[in-house]
């Protein structure tokens, strides 16, 4: 190469010789010029390596086409002829050529310089393939991300094209007409390659400057060997202090993107009372979550949908990244004991305000406020006490969350009970297994994102969760780990590897996703997210695991780790949507035949719709109470409240009254204890009545089957009602006083103002003693045994007690017969006196039974002479009137009995009176009431509203109201993308 360059240079200058005498001859060595004459250097034979010279006119050189030409004479000398020279033309081209070759050497010698520190800085400069992983993922797949056809198909034909290229025939005419403006530049280009070739062989100071380089080239070189080390270090702090530079301003552009589009999205919400707001996509889909939540599986539909499972160890971190990526403390916090006693379902979303709230609460609980942070944290933890079962420390009732706010991502995780591996005192003994239990069937669903939260403070051997994890995704294609605590971690452990060894997923028996560090605090609780961002970044700032390539940028902050965990879950919902929503539609498919084919004649009716369809019966039931007669009501109440006092009325005021010797005592022996009766017993004996007369007709009516139209799947619910009403009604406290003053004044008219209530009266009493007397012949003969027909008749005999007892009856018969006018009590000596008669007939008897026996006789005995004074009484309304002067028939006892009818009846149209216009009204209010609750407790609705029938029903509509929901958040995706 560089003869070559030297022959080209002495070319040109054999040319420029020739030129200026513009005859075409061989010159002498000793005549041509210093430049020509060098080239007849020994190395180069002249007969061998000249080429012809070139014809070059003058006046093309642009440096002498002004200088005015001469005529050159011949001259005769001794190798021939030579033209005449102009001595003052020849020093002014030399003087230029010997300025020009210096400046040309000098840039020949730095450019080959430039050339070796170019090579020394390439050498330096490290293997860019070792940091291929800076680059993101998404640029080595933009291949598989876009779609090379259809740009192909976007791009215009050739004809288009070729309208927009400009005419080359132009351009080429162009070209032409400038081919002799641009050719005395080539010429100087090549005379500038001539001159730095001869350069280098003449030894010009360019020579110089090239072994300075090489020299210095030797010294780097040897300066390299010796601090390659430090440079590496050098490039990776400068690397990362790059990369921080870009994140921060990546950080800065992020948060002023989320700043506009939190006034967008303020804009929005202004519009909202003008415009229908259309629903998230994470929203559409946390929607579905929350139906399926409470869907019961009952025909083996399985939930398969995507969701983001936090699980780790208790007090690794769990909480605390999920807070990180909520960018909130929303979750009640505790140092050592267990906080999360449920799963919780956070649906993370993007919206102007950041804001909570609850699925089942309109309440919004603002995150940038201390006191709104405090009572969402306080009503998490009350829901979590309240969701676990008395006996149990952990609870399966999912509590569903939803967090927004500008730049969170979109996504849904599931916080679940941090698994521990004994059981302390205070907590259920089945606490861990049910923690299994639970954190299993979250991570058994094949769709499910796990997220695997490790402590990086404690040792590895120390983990849990990790195998759990390994169980449930041995091939690690839905699980990502994180690892928490790094701070410490590099603090404590003695061997940074071991770290290193973990993120690249060498260390655990599980495989991941991907692999994750983050710092979420110090351990102080008070700490805000704010904070804990800034300190986790000035800690991998300047942390040796980064600094030394253990650990990779991409690979920490809860950032990094959010964007990841997003993506994660947006791919698996794509990848699954579709296949669920396919499921459900067969699903439905099935329950739909079975309806047709079990119920073809009734409507598809749910547990909700069946239940206002009875809340509805019930209160028309409740409605036909102020339908019935008046007639009705009293008729009732008076025969029941007959039947409750008309012991008391026998046994405590006729009998004994009736013992005395003259109608005067008789009558004020009545009055008395007819006083204290009304006075304590009687007021609220009528109260009662009144309301278990209400309810015998509430239950008839609630109980009644009302023919075709009756559903008994309704008399559960029915009866729960009926029960839970009369739980809670209660009588007018106040009906008691007013009812006492009534009854009073009742029992103290004696006059009785015509012979057809007299009549009335006498039946009363004849039907109230033939029902007593009836009762006592029933207690005798239990007490004697049959008599002798039946015993013949039926086979029967008396027992040893019966035999004893039907002596002392025969013996207590004749006493009577003896003294009709017996009282009603035995004298000690009569008791002795029968006891001797039996003895004396082989019977041995106790004096008690003795008693007992003659009550029932002596009961028997005046029931039978009351009856027949009854009789007498018929015809005694005309002595009653003239009050029994001059007569010896006394009647007393009548007028008795029908003072005590006449109160029985205006109690009872006081009672009836309360209840039509009072009791039932208020009653109806409380079956109101009671429905309402019942409507609101889902538990009792399902308690109370069950069978095949409802169930499927039910199933029935929640299939579809997911299918739609899937099928609206599926075309909402298509989209979105």
């Amino acid at each position: 190469m560089w003869r070559t360059r030297a022959a080209a240079a002495c070319v040109i200058c054999q040319s420029l010789v020739n030129s200026s005498c513009g005859i075409k001859r061989k010159s002498p060595l000793q005549n041509l010029h210093l430049v020509s004459r060098s080239l007849h250097h020994p190395y180069y034979p002249s007969a061998k390596f000249q080429r012809p010279p070139l014809r070059i006119s003058i006046q093309q050189l642009s440096s002498l086409n002004r200088l005015p030409l001469h005529k050159t004479k011949l001259l005769n000398v001794k190798h021939g002829y030579q033209s005449h020279r102009n001595f003052w033309l020849a020093r002014l081209a030399s003087r230029l050529l010997r300025v020009r070759y210096l400046i040309l050497g000098s840039a020949v010698g730095g450019g080959y310089t430039a050339k070796k520190t170019y090579e020394q800085w390439k050498d330096m400069i490290p293997d860019l393939e070792d940091y291929k992983w800076i680059v993101p993922d998404f640029i080595w797949e933009l291949d598989e991300l876009v779609d090379i056809e259809k740009l192909l198909k976007a791009l215009p034909d050739a004809d288009d094209l070729a309208k927009l290229m400009p005419d080359f025939e132009k351009i080429g005419e162009s070209l032409a007409s400038l081919k002799g403006f641009l050719s005395p530049g080539y010429n100087l280009v090549s005379e500038v390659i001539g001159a730095s070739d001869l350069l280098l062989l003449l030894g010009s100071p360019g020579e110089t400057a090239f072994r300075a380089t090489d020299q210095g080239y030797d010294n780097d070189k040897q300066f390299k060997k010796v601090s390659d080390k430090e440079k590496i270090d050098q490039l990776q702090e400068e690397l990362l202090r790059t990369q921080l530079k870009y994140q921060r301003m990546l950080e800065r552009l992020e948060k002023e993107n989320k700043e506009l589009r939190k006034l967008v999205l303020q804009r929005d919400d202004k519009g909202i009372h003008q415009r229908k707001l259309k629903k998230s996509l994470i929203d559409m889909y946390s929607e579905v979550l929350d139906i399926l939540s409470d869907y019961d599986a009952s025909y083996n539909t399985q939930d398969h949908l995507p969701r983001v499972v936090v699980v780790g160890d208790q007090s690794a971190g769990k909480t605390s990244v999920l807070e990180m990526i909520a960018q909130a403390r929303i979750f009640p916090r505790g140092s050592g004991e267990m906080m999360t006693r449920s799963p919780v379902k956070v649906t993370l979303s993007e919206g102007p305000h950041h804001v909570a709230l609850f699925k089942d609460s309109s309440r919004e609980f603002d995150l940038t406020k201390e006191e709104d942070l405090a009572a969402l944290r306080n009503e998490i933890e009350i829901r979590m006490r309240n969701s676990v079962k008395e006996g149990c420390t952990v609870s399966t009732e999912t509590i569903s969350l939803s967090v927004k706010g500008p730049g969170l991502q979109r996504m849904v995780l599931v916080d679940l009970p941090g698994v521990i591996s004994t059981v302390t005192s205070g907590m259920a003994p089945d606490t861990k297994e049910t923690i299994f239990s639970i954190s299993k069937a979250y991570m058994q669903n094949p769709n499910a994102i796990i997220l695997c939260i490790q402590d990086g403070s404690v040792d590895a051997e120390r983990s849990i969760v990790t195998d759990l994890v390994s169980q449930m995704d041995p091939q690690g294609k839905r699980t990502i780990f994180v690892l928490t605590k790094v701070d410490l971690a590099e603090k404590n452990v003695a061997s940074p590897n071991r770290i290193q060894q973990i993120i690249e997923g060498k260390l655990f028996p599980m495989k991941a996703l991907g692999y994750f560090a983050v710092v979420t605090g110090k351990g102080n609780s008070s700490e805000s997210i704010e904070s804990i961002k800034e300190y986790e970044e000035e800690f991998f700032q300047n942390s040796k695991l980064l600094k030394t390539s253990m650990l990779k940028a991409h690979q920490v902050t809860t950032k990094n780790l959010s964007l990841a965990v997003s993506d994660c879950f947006w791919k698996m919902v794509r990848e699954s949507v579709e296949q669920q929503a396919d499921a459900f539609k067969a699903t439905r498919f099935n329950l739909e035949t079975e309806w047709k084919n079990n119920y073809p004649r009734l409507r598809e009716l749910d547990r909700n719709e069946l239940f206002e369809k009875a809340k509805n019966e019930i209160l028309d039931e409740v409605i036909s109470l102020t339908q019935v007669t008046p007639k009705h009501w009293e008729e009732m109440l008076e025969k029941t409240l007959w039947e409750r006092v008309s012991t008391h009325v026998i046994e405590n005021i006729y009998l004994p009254a009736a013992q005395t010797a003259n109608s005067g005592t008789f009558n004020t022996t009545v009055d008395i204890k007819l006083k204290q009766w009304t006075d304590k017993q009687l007021p609220n004996k009528a109260v009662e009545v009144a309301w278990e007369t209400l309810q015998e007709e509430f239950s008839r009516f609630m109980t009644e089957k009302k023919g075709k139209e009756h559903d008994d799947i309704f008399d559960k619910l029915k009866q729960a009602v009926k029960e839970e009403t009369i739980k809670r009604h209660k009588w007018n406290e106040r009906a008691e006083d007013s009812l006492r003053v009534i009854q009073h004044n009742a029992l103290e008219d004696r006059s009785i103002s015509d012979k057809q209530q007299w009549d009335a009266a006498i039946h009363f009493m004849e039907e109230t003693l033939q029902s007593r007397l009836k009762d006592t012949e029933s207690v005798i003969e239990d007490m004697v045994g049959p008599d002798w027909k039946k015993r013949w008749l039926h086979w029967v005999g008396r027992t040893k007690e019966q035999n004893i007892r039907n002596e002392t009856k025969n013996e207590l018969e004749k006493l009577i017969k003896c003294n009709e006018d017996h009282p009603a009590y035995l004298a000690n000596d009569e008791v002795t006196t029968v006891r001797k008669n039996l003895e004396a007939r082989g019977v041995a008897v106790d004096p008690c039974l003795i008693k007992d026996t003659w009550h029932q006789i002596y009961r028997r005995y005046f029931l039978k002479s009351a009856l027949s004074h009854c009789n007498l009484c018929r015809r005694g309304f005309y002595y009653y009137q003239r009050h029994f002067v001059d007569s010896e028939l006394e009647c007393n006892d009548i007028v008795l009995f029908w003072r005590i009818q006449r109160m029985l009846a205006i109690t009872a149209n006081t009672l009836r009176q309360q209840l039509t216009n009072t009791e039932v009204r208020r009653l109806e209010k409380n079956v109101k009431e009671v429905l309402e609750d019942f409507a609101e407790d889902n538990e009792k609705k399902v308690m109370l509203l069950t069978g095949k029938r409802v169930q499927l029903a039910e199933d029935l509509k929640k299939v579809r109201e997911i299918q739609e929901k899937l099928e609206a958040f599926i075309e909402a995706l298509h989209q979105e993308k």
